[in-house]
């Protein structure tokens, strides 16, 4: 039996990439946030829900939303 000395391979790296992938979400939903109170929408926490849960859920759909919310603002 061979014992691991090193711990499992991947371990510390997979645990930044782990938090990275959840700080995105708030952060893209915080700015949409205050861009469209900023710019008196009434529906800012309903965009930033939507783009904030569509890049949790995936990376690529949280991008479209926030294509759509850019294009879509006045």
């Amino acid at each position: 039996m061979i014992v691991l000395q090193f711990g499992v391979p991947g371990g510390p790296e997979l645990v930044v990439l782990g938090l990275i992938l959840l700080v995105i979400p708030f952060f893209m939903a915080y700015w949409v946030y205050t861009d469209a109170e900023g710019r008196g929408d009434g529906n800012a926490a309903l965009w930033a829900l939507a783009v904030g849960g569509l890049t949790y859920l995936t990376l690529f759909g949280g991008f479209l939303a926030l294509a759509v919310y850019i294009w879509q603002r006045e």
